[in-house]
């Protein structure tokens, strides 16, 4: 059965699509930019304030579903800039302590928005 997951912690969606799907114990979360929910604008800063604001709205919707960074198994960076990987990376990095989950990362032609990072997550139930 697919259920919808929807918190005011993260952005409302830009477009047709939900905020996250779980089905069978599997929770897809589409890609989350630096949107601050509370404002509903962009976090001021650069690559570093983006990513820490994406990661926060990942958590956001991990939990609105039951969910923790510990069931993450898959991820997939996009990036406006390949030379913003190592900044990305180091704040990614803070979220997944042990056990990191599987990870693609790419450099994108644009992103929504203008933004300088998104990421799309999968997480399941153990």
């Amino acid at each position: 059965m697919k259920k919808i997951i929807s918190t005011p912690d993260a952005p409302k969606a830009i477009g047709p699509y939900s905020q996250a799907i779980e089905v069978n114990g599997t929770l897809y979360i589409s890609g989350q930019i630096p949107i601050d929910p509370a404002t509903g604008k962009f976090v001021e800063g650069g690559i570093t304030e983006q990513t820490e604001q994406v990661m926060k709205n990942i958590g956001a919707i991990l939990k609105a579903a039951g969910f923790d960074y510990c069931d993450v198994v898959k991820s997939t960076c996009l990036l406006s800039d390949m030379d913003h990987f190592a900044s990305m990376n180091a704040v990614y990095g803070k979220f997944y302590h042990e056990n990191p989950p599987a990870r693609a990362a790419y450099a994108v032609v644009k992103l929504p928005m203008g933004a300088l990072v998104e990421i799309e997550t999968v997480a399941c139930r153990s």
